[in-house]
């Protein structure tokens, strides 16, 4: 079974990214927060990977830290979530924010995700509260991978903007995150509004 892997960012995709490890491509489905934190293409990157072995394929899951791997798995314990919706979930809140949520039983913060409805965030936070606890937290430190904060900057603007255009907070900053980590970390806010409208037309 895959764990990990080191190599060379080949290209990133809406949900996946193409890591080069001694000149085979890997296809790794991550979320958008891991996909904004691996940088541009062709820069060295090294990621934590959770395998699944299904009787019709094998799907490679990456993450940009182990709070956020550890958290994939515990969500998918859930009955009704699966590795897309979990990957929708931590694209569009980061782990502490899960956490935190799961343990106060704030379910208006869970269905933030795309895909996420009241009544499968009642039971993600019911299931999953006594459990949170030994998780390890994110690490909070000065120099953090981009898209292990909230969003801000450019990109927070670009989302704003998206949700006055009618999209949904959650979506608007997960089509931002995903449009960022193609565009560049220098992108304007014009640019990065560009090509959330591009991931959200996907």
């Amino acid at each position: 079974m895959i764990a990990s892997l080191k190599g060379i960012l080949d290209r990133i995709g809406a949900d996946h990214a193409v890591i080069d490890v001694g000149g085979v491509g890997y296809l790794v489905f991550c979320s958008a927060r891991t996909l904004a934190a691996l940088g541009t293409e062709g820069d060295a990157v090294a990621i934590q990977v959770e395998t699944h072995v299904r009787e019709d394929h094998i799907h490679l899951y990456g993450f940009a830290d182990r709070a956020e791997k550890e958290l994939f798995g515990l969500l998918q314990t859930v009955q009704g979530v699966g590795a897309k919706v979990t990957l929708q979930i931590l694209s569009a809140l980061a782990a502490d924010d899960i956490r935190m949520a799961i343990a106060s039983g704030d379910v208006a913060t869970i269905t933030r995700a795309p895909g996420v409805g009241k009544r499968l965030a009642q039971r993600i936070a019911s299931e999953l509260k006594d459990k949170v606890g030994a998780l390890p937290a994110r690490p909070a430190q000065a120099g953090a991978a981009p898209g292990a904060a909230p969003v801000g900057g450019a990109a927070g603007d670009a989302a704003s903007a998206l949700v006055n255009l009618g999209y949904r907070r959650a979506e608007a900053e997960a089509a931002v995150l995903r449009g960022a980590a193609i565009a560049g970390e220098d992108a304007t806010v014009e640019a990065l509004i560009t090509a959330g409208l591009k991931e959200l037309a996907r």
